[in-house]
């Protein structure tokens, strides 16, 4: 399958604006499945900010894959080091003006979640990238009891997923994640090929998950088509369109999609879908 090497360069922020029009519950505790992660920014943003339990990626390039996994590093890197009892214990040594800035610090830390103040040690971009090119990585903690927590939350794989398991599949998912994919496994697969993917997502969901899904549509085709001779071969060929996905979806047992927006600038204004496994 052809894939995207600088897709993420391509777009216009790295804080995937996407994920935003998503319910902020839809991944709290959730296993999630990435299909056709890239170098897995947004698996990352998925495992490190939005609460899941479980996040795979998965791509068929190898390259990406290898450098999804420098990219969980590198987030890691950037990410505040966790606050310990330690630490409040080296507070009470302190002097009292230490103290006092010390409670400033930790005040900082709160968010406001249902009118109630919670404490979270979470900021992604506490130090700036800078630090790992002069420093190098900070080394990934063993797992322990927090391994459903970041980094320990996410694993990538190479593998066409279209065509072939992989090990987590075998428990299923609360949340499929298929963003930017479509066009390509349609091109690369055929009618059929594009019929296969939809049957497995719906195979490897749990009942009453989501799959939130990013049609590509035709007009993008075109484009794709010209940069590569076996893929306009099979692109003449094709009869489905996008247009057709959400009959074909819900006629496979999804609930009607909520259609979540467009968001983007461009080539990359595309719908957000997100259509439910009945219970």
């Amino acid at each position: 399958m052809t894939t995207n090497s600088s897709y993420y360069s391509k777009r216009p922020t790295t804080e995937d604006f996407r994920l935003e029009l998503l319910p902020p519950s839809l991944f709290r505790d959730a296993s999630v499945l990435d299909i056709g992660c890239n170098e897995g920014w947004i698996t990352c943003q998925i495992a490190q900010s939005k609460g899941a339990r479980k996040v795979v990626g998965v791509d068929i390039d190898d390259t990406l894959i290898r450098d999804a996994w420098k990219r969980r590093r590198t987030v890691w890197s950037t990410q505040k080091p966790s606050r310990t009892s330690t630490d409040d214990k080296d507070t009470a040594s302190h002097d009292e003006p230490s103290r006092k800035k010390r409670k400033v610090e930790r005040n900082t830390d709160l968010e406001n979640t249902d009118g109630e103040l919670e404490e979270s040690g979470l900021d992604p971009e506490y130090f700036p990238s800078s630090c790992e090119h002069m420093f190098g990585p900070l080394p990934i903690p063993p797992k322990g009891a927090a391994d459903t927590a970041f980094p320990h939350n996410v694993v990538f794989h190479t593998a066409d997923w279209v065509t072939s398991d992989i090990p987590e599949d075998i428990e299923g998912y609360d949340v499929v994640v298929a963003f930017s994919v479509s066009k390509w496994i349609h091109l690369n697969g055929g009618d059929e090929g594009l019929m296969r993917f939809f049957r497995r997502v719906y195979a490897v969901l749990n009942r009453g998950g989501a799959f939130v899904f990013e049609p590509q549509e035709w007009d993008g085709y075109h484009k794709a088509k010209r940069m590569d001779p076996l893929l306009k071969e099979i692109g003449n060929r094709l009869q489905l369109r996008p247009e057709n996905f959400e009959r074909i979806l819900t006629k496979m047992g999804f609930s009607s999609p909520e259609h979540l927006g467009r968001p983007g600038e461009g080539g990359f204004k595309r719908p957000i879908d997100l259509y439910r496994k009945p219970l």
